[in-house]
């Protein structure tokens, strides 16, 4: 499994899971790797470099309008709010995104946000045309931000805001942001997605695959020291106090979506996921829009009883 990024507290159900044996009792031998961007994971699965993987499901709407037959399918939506955003600093003229043309703005390629931003740009009505956009190394962002080489970067907010507390620089006095879900992108964004050929040959272990995860989310919540236990356990060289509020950050901003309480975490609202493909295809012009069966099946989805409806119970 290809994981949307480095190693850090956000992926702490994937690896309790792990440690708890949940992917062993459904017959799984799973690795977890880390991943170079929450797009990139989507190619990974299509290539069949990686049968599962943690990525954009907008990347994948993106990816299905053109490859309908190898794209991946969702099969476990866990951030149900858009975390996309552009972040500039706190004296920049930029104060919304109409103010974003003539400027630079920097990201890694494989960034959600820098990927949606022709879909952000259509809909705010930015002129494209003005704007450089500069790709970087995603170690690099934050600092290139604070020192002004660049004037605004695309991530995700809370990636951003902790990554920018590793590099020394607090973000509530630095930084601002422009959130894409301010804008009327109210999308949907990190979900666990399976290769086609997965899905067609191997039913059960999907099933299986599922389940673990949402036992291991359930278990986060219950108990987050014990994720990031399982996580410092594989990475034992990162910030255990950043990552335990990065963690914290991410299930209150990017996982709390309203809906949660009506279809259950893992579940999408199917008319909201629609509207989120017609938002991808249009801004981006692309030729075929993706029936949602392609683009996520609810047909892993564990049983109503044994789904969460609530973050904080």
């Amino acid at each position: 499994m290809v994981l949307n990024w480095s190693y850090q507290g956000p992926q702490a159900w994937f690896f309790l899971a792990q440690e708890r044996g949940y992917f062993a009792e459904e017959g799984i031998d799973l690795r977890l790797d880390q991943g170079s961007g929450s797009g990139a994971a989507v190619g990974s699965v299509a290539s069949g470099t990686y049968d599962v993987g943690f990525g954009d499901i907008n990347a994948l709407i993106n990816y299905a309008s053109n490859n309908p037959d190898d794209a991946p399918v969702g099969v476990y939506m866990i951030y149900t709010r858009p975390p996309f955003t552009i972040a500039v600093t706190t004296d920049s003229d930029i104060q919304e995104p109409a103010d974003l043309e003539g400027k630079t703005i920097a990201g890694p390629a494989n960034d959600g946000a820098l990927r949606l931003f022709p879909a952000f740009a259509s809909l705010t009505e930015i002129d494209t045309d003005s704007i450089e956009i500069m790709n970087i190394e995603p170690r690099l962002r934050e600092q290139m931000l604070n020192r002004g080489q660049v004037d605004a970067v695309f991530g995700f907010v809370n990636t951003i805001r902790f990554n920018a507390m590793l590099a020394g620089i607090d973000p509530d006095e630095r930084l601002r942001f422009i959130s894409y879900g301010d804008y009327g992108m109210d999308l949907y964004s990190n979900s666990v997605m399976v290769s086609r050929e997965l899905i067609d040959e191997n039913p059960e272990v999907v099933h299986g695959l599922v389940r673990a995860i949402n036992r291991g989310v359930a278990d986060v919540l219950a108990d987050p020291e014990a994720g990031m236990d399982a996580v410092m356990a594989q990475e034992p060289l990162i910030n255990r106090e950043v990552e335990t509020a990065r963690l914290a950050a991410t299930i209150e901003d990017e996982m709390n979506h309203p809906e949660l309480a009506d279809v259950g975490l893992g579940n999408i609202d199917e008319n909201r996921m629609r509207e989120a493909i017609d938002i991808v295809v249009a801004a981006y012009g692309l030729s075929h829009t993706p029936e949602l069966e392609t683009v996520f099946s609810t047909d892993f989805l564990p049983p109503e009883e044994e789904r969460i409806y609530s973050l904080y119970e």
